[in-house]
């Protein structure tokens, strides 16, 4: 066990903690002592979910086993992440079946935040693709669990970022790919109503939908916006090589951003910069290609460490979710950024479907939209705290996933199943073994 400073993806908050990196045996001695645990994988949740100053933070990267393909069912272990994964699963035909923007999350954070992606419009998030999950309790327990069994502890987990256990391995279904390729329909659009309208369209006939939105842009360029939609590329699109390989996947960094120097790169005047540059480099006419998987699901994996162009201070990924007859509340949202420039440099919008099973689930019918917004932005306090309420009375919610901030006072109305949570979590840790930053702060 070691004493490390860790934190979120959004490096905000960094904390001193013991770290541990046990096999199944380690954990079992962790499970005897009397101390506070929380389950860590790659760390790639942005703010306090993986993290505690006062326990121990087990990390899963030990936990790494891999099974083979049944019935386009696989058995993972919970320290596997997608990008593991996709090395062993494509060139077999298969794809995992709800990824995130990153292919760096495990299996055991996929499940404990429930992740969503660009198809959530049609297939729902990560806990509807999981047969059955292995895992320890507080008691140092093993339980199978699963929601054919109608398990709570299941419907617990799904969403409940690591508070009823530490996941051990899981049993995924995957979906069938003919090639390693995605074809891609991409529209530029120049104001929030005329992606929003596009968007639906665009819902009902791909199964990947996600946009791009400018958020420093004012008036009647407000939330203009690139839009892409795309679905798995059959073997009549490719050519050359490709099609000569179709399930050839050989996934690349480009480069890696230093530790240094240790400054803020994302202010108003690159941002702007950068929106200008990447709206405009976009046809105006619709265009279609053929990218790579790494191109479309996770263009940011390519610059190792991007999380650093925030400089000491960090970032927040704000990310919320509203119901369709509130809407308005987008564009209210992207509205207040631009009046008070605030430089957000990833800005992203989607849409779900159906409600997730997972008791802590963040996905809800409607629109979703996630913004990284620097921790040192003159009067972002104040303002996502109002938006908290108005998102709360709106019937939405905040994603545990990548919140460092959010106030208790607002969680219960966002996630009305929350005193069902804790009332299982009293009956299978009365002694509040598994803690989080988080779940603490939240009250959770």
């Amino acid at each position: 066990m070691n004493k490390e400073v860790i934190g979120g993806w959004g490096r905000t908050p960094l904390v001193m903690t013991s770290v541990v990196r046990p096999d199944r045996a380690q954990l079992s001695e962790l499970n005897s002592r009397s101390c506070r645990l929380i389950p860590r994988g790659s760390g790639r949740g942005y703010g306090d979910c993986a993290v505690s100053a006062d326990g121990v933070t087990v990390v899963s990267e030990l936990f790494k086993t891999i099974g083979d393909i049944k019935d386009g069912r696989i058995v993972v272990d919970a320290g596997v992440n997608i990008a593991g994964l996709l090395k062993v699963i494509i060139p077999q035909g298969w794809f995992v079946p709800v990824t995130p923007g990153t292919k760096f999350v495990t299996i055991g954070g996929a499940i404990a935040a429930d992740i969503h992606g660009k198809n959530h419009h049609r297939d729902g998030s990560f806990g509807e693709y999981v047969d059955w999950i292995e895992i320890k309790l507080a008691d140092g327990t093993i339980v199978t669990v699963s929601p054919h069994d109608g398990d709570d502890i299941f419907w617990a987990t799904i969403g409940g970022m690591g508070l009823t256990g530490f996941v051990l391995r899981a049993s995924i279904r995957l979906i069938p790919i003919s090639t390693s390729r995605i074809q891609v329909s991409t529209t530029r659009h120049n104001n929030l109503d005329e992606l929003m309208a596009a968007m639906m369209k665009r819902d009902q006939t791909h199964r990947y939908t996600v946009a791009w939105v400018d958020t420093l842009a004012t008036g009647r360029r407000l939330g203009r916006s690139v839009l892409w939609a795309g679905d798995h590329a059959d073997k009549s699109a490719l050519k050359g090589r490709h099609a000569r390989d179709p399930l050839h996947f050989e996934p690349r960094q480009r480069i890696n951003v230093p530790k240094k120097p240790q400054i803020n790169l994302v202010k108003p005047a690159s941002v702007r910069i950068f929106n200008e540059f990447w709206f405009r480099k976009t046809p105006r006419r619709p265009s279609t290609s053929v990218q790579s998987i790494d191109q479309f699901f996770y263009p940011l994996d390519g610059v190792g460490n991007w999380n650093r162009l925030y400089g000491r201070d960090g970032f927040v990924q704000y990310q919320f979710s509203v119901p369709d007859e509130r809407s308005e509340l987008v564009q209210r949202f992207l509205d207040s950024l631009s009046v008070q420039r605030v430089p957000a440099f990833l800005s992203v919008l989607k849409r779900f479907g159906k409600q997730s099973g997972g008791w802590m689930s963040f996905p809800s019918p409607g629109w979703t939209l996630a913004v990284d917004i620097p921790t040192n932005a003159e009067g972002i306090g104040p303002l996502l705290d109002g938006f908290d309420e108005e998102i709360a009375d709106a019937a939405g919610r905040v994603y545990f996933a990548k919140d460092s901030r959010l106030r208790r006072s607002v969680v219960a109305t966002m996630y009305p199943r929350l005193g069902q949570f804790q009332e299982l979590r009293r009956v299978i840790d009365p002694e509040g073994r598994y803690s989080s930053h988080l779940s603490r702060r939240l009250g959770l």
